[in-house]
């Protein structure tokens, strides 16, 4: 049986970890943000992991 080909939008947006979770960088980070506290700003930057349930849709196309 062939190899599944991997899902290249899913690759260039999402991680693997260690553990084998994902992580991706955090939506709401693109522009608008004069209407975003500070404290929010900060806890958007960086990368975030990405739920079980949701995880699991992604792993299928990795």
């Amino acid at each position: 049986m062939p190899k599944t080909k991997t899902n290249r939008a899913i690759a260039k947006r999402f991680k693997k970890t260690a553990k084998g979770g994902l992580k991706s960088a955090n939506a709401y980070t693109s522009h608008r943000f004069h209407g975003k506290t500070k404290k929010q700003r900060r806890n958007l930057r960086g990368t975030s992991m990405i739920n079980k349930t949701t995880a699991s849709k992604y792993e299928k196309m990795f």
